[in-house]
């Protein structure tokens, strides 16, 4: 038997192990960074701010007259996943309602919020329509067999609900490329 694997309980001990000299130190190696991921990042930038309330004052033709006179420039209209963004941001900053498009105290629903946009030039007539085409395919991948305006006032429906259903149709839009 050797003496190297040999039982403690047999009172014999394995040799003490040597020490080798310590020789020069190798360099660490370079930190290496992850490889980058290839596929595009699926992270919009965020839309544009939506109108202030001055801005909201001010009617069209007053704003085009401006935007003539080099005093105002008008908005550049957003694309369907934009501008699904934008509503979020205007029921964000304006508060959010139900039934009805703008209340008393100035809270919007989708459809308000959407008007409101539109009124403002940050989106054109064609452009919405794609953009409730969005929301109703979204509703409907959610099994909700209504329009979105009549879905907005559900007794069941909170802020957080309405921000990421339109959110999920903002999603879509845009991985349509639009």
């Amino acid at each position: 038997m050797s003496p190297l694997f040999t039982s403690p309980a047999a009172g014999i001990q394995a040799p003490s192990a040597r020490r080798v000299p310590a020789g020069p130190r190798l360099p660490a190696p370079p930190a290496t960074r992850p490889p980058r991921d290839p596929r595009p990042r699926l992270v919009p930038p965020p839309p544009p701010a939506p109108p202030t309330w001055g801005q909201r004052m001010i009617p069209r033709g007053i704003r085009s007259a401006m935007a003539d006179l080099g005093l105002w420039q008008e908005p550049r209209p957003l694309k369907p996943s934009y501008h699904l963004a934008q509503v979020i941001e205007v029921l964000a900053r304006y508060g959010w309602c139900q039934t009805c498009d703008f209340s008393p105290t100035g809270r919007m629903c989708i459809r308000g919020a959407q008007t409101f946009l539109e009124s403002a030039g940050h989106v054109t007539p064609v452009d919405r329509e794609k953009a409730v085409n969005y929301l109703q395919s979204q509703l409907a991948v959610q099994g909700v067999n209504m329009a979105f305006w009549q879905w907005n006032d559900l007794s069941t429906n909170t802020f957080q609900g309405v921000e990421a259903m339109i959110s999920a149709a903002s999603d879509m839009a845009r991985k349509n490329g639009e």
